[in-house]
């Protein structure tokens, strides 16, 4: 159950700090305006609160667990949301950045 957990939690983050980020280049980048930015800036706080109800003590460690999974949403955020395609190379990268989060959160450890 804790690594259901912690995987909801992941996508959680995802949803802020990706989201966040979407905001507020729309808000500037786009030319969308304050509220989108502010929206945006909000969402990118509230991600920061995300990674300390992880199940696992380390900052560092869900910190740099928590990059593969960005990677990987930002490749389907920019799908969804965008239209961007992802080719062959980029998501190779991301299956590789997936596994090493896997292997940085998950991996059976001898006294933590």
């Amino acid at each position: 159950m804790t690594v259901l957990r912690s995987a909801a939690l992941f996508v959680v983050a995802a949803l802020f700090e990706i989201g966040g980020a979407w905001l507020v280049w729309q808000g500037v980048r786009e030319h969308r305006g304050w509220l989108w930015t502010t929206g945006g800036v909000l969402a990118l706080g509230a991600y920061g609160f995300v990674a300390t109800v992880q199940p696992d003590a380390h900052f560092g460690r869900v910190l740099a667990a928590y990059g593969g999974v960005f990677v990987a949403g930002s490749l389907l955020w920019g799908a969804v949301a965008d239209g961007y395609r992802p080719d062959r190379f980029d998501l190779a990268g991301a299956a590789i950045c997936l596994t090493g989060m896997a292997v940085i959160m998950w991996a059976p450890r001898n006294g933590g």
